[in-house]
This record gives C-alpha cells, structure tokens and sequence, in this order.
C-alpha cells in the first residue's frame, strides 16, 4: 500500500493581532504552557501528511528566533508583506513548482484537530480544486445599518442563517491555482480575508469541509480562555 501524499503548510504570522491589546503579537503568548504559535505549529508537524512548514514573520520579528521549534528541521522562516495575502503569497513562492498543492493555516489557530486535516487532506484525491474547513452558522444572525444611534448598532434586519458557514483554516488548494488568485486579487485590488475568496475571484468551486468548532482562532483577550481549555482537554487524552 503506497504512503499517504505529504504536503507543505504556510502559515501566515506577520501580524501585530491589534485587537488582542498585548505586549507582544498575539501568536506569541502563552496558554498551556506554550506560546500560541509553538501550539500551531506542534499540531501541524504531528500530522503524518505534513512534511514542511514556512512561517512567514514580520522583518522586524524578534520573537520567534528565540523558540526552540524555530529550529525544528521541518520548518522554514521567509519574510512578510503589509497585508495576509501578501505574506501568503511569499510563503507561496518560497514552495518549488512542482509542489502540487498546498495548506495555509492561521499561526492563532492552535486547537487544529489532526482528523479534521486528514479529511481535508482528501480532497487531492478528489478532482476539485481544493476547499477549506468550515462551520455551519448556527446563531441568529443580524444586519446592522450603516450609522449607530447613541454609539450603538442598530439592526437592520435578519438575515437567513441557511446555507451560512463560518471559515476555518486550514485551506488547502492547488499551489499554482492559488498563487494565480492571489496575484490576480492583487491586481484588481479586491478585498481578500482568506484564500478561498481568492480563489472564488477565479470563478472556481470551492469545497466545505465541515471541522470542528474547537479550532478557534484566538483574536480577543476572552478566546484565550477557551483555546486553553481546548488544548488541556487534548493534553489529558
């Protein structure tokens, strides 16, 4: 029985995570006894089908030199641009073309299910262009209006939570098909929070895979609290 294909995973780390009102970038505080990004990080290279992966730091990144998975042997550290698609695209063009296809996951996604990666993962065998993790919308969920009264939002009305999913990372797609789409987005100066909307700008389907909703990403002071939780439950199994 031939060995499962191994793929390549950039991770995105360039960002200062504003938000999160640290001292430090979010990615590099600590739950469960590990920064957020060595939680990430050890995740993925437990995966029997992850064979790389390139962080891609802000120039000026001082912190990561300074953990010891930096020196992990299966991971290589390129340099960032001003916006996620462009560091994504610089962890991209590190990658030799002849790498098929290709994961990109978010540093502050720590709580990752390795079976969830699996069944993403089977998607190269599938005949599609590649998808990502996803969550169904299961919250009411509101429109707002475009100017606040006294400070505040005001509804503007309900939308239908039908056919409504939540992206999660990993997103796994053809190397060549995502480094066109983001190259094109640039161009067209459009508006891309993850690389399936890149790809969308192609016209291409991309698939859903549903993950769990453990794999938060860690954004606000309270997420914190829960992706510890997360992660000491997986340390007790």
């Amino acid at each position: 029985m031939p060995l499962p294909s191994q793929y390549s995973v950039v991770v995105p780390a360039a960002g200062i995570g504003e938000r999160m009102k640290a001292d430090c970038p979010k990615q590099y505080l600590h739950i469960a006894g590990k920064t957020i990004i060595e939680h990430t990080l050890t995740n993925l290279l437990e995966h029997s089908q992850v064979k790389h992966v390139i962080v891609v730091l802000d120039p000026n990144d001082n912190f990561f030199s300074e953990l010891a998975i930096a020196s992990h042997p299966s991971i290589k550290v390129v340099e960032g641009g001003q916006e996620r698609c462009d560091s994504v695209l610089a962890g991209l063009n590190y990658l030799p073309d002849d790498e098929e296809w290709v994961l990109v996951h978010d540093a502050a996604r720590p709580c990752l299910a390795k079976t969830d990666l699996t069944t993403l993962l089977q998607l190269a065998e599938q005949g599609s262009i590649g998808g990502i993790l996803a969550t169904p919308v299961r919250d009411t969920m509101k429109r707002a209006i475009d100017v606040k009264m006294n400070g505040q939002h005001v509804i503007k009305q309900t939308e239908s939570r039908e056919k409504l999913w939540h992206a999660l990372t990993p997103q796994f797609f053809k190397l060549a098909s995502l480094k066109k789409a983001l190259n094109e987005a640039s161009k067209q100066n459009a508006n891309i929070t993850d690389e399936a909307s890149a790809i969308e700008l192609l016209g291409e389907k991309v698939m859903l895979v549903e993950g769990r909703a453990s794999n938060i990403k860690i954004t606000q002071p309270e997420d914190l609290l829960l992706a510890e939780f997360y992660l000491t439950q997986k340390q007790a199994k």
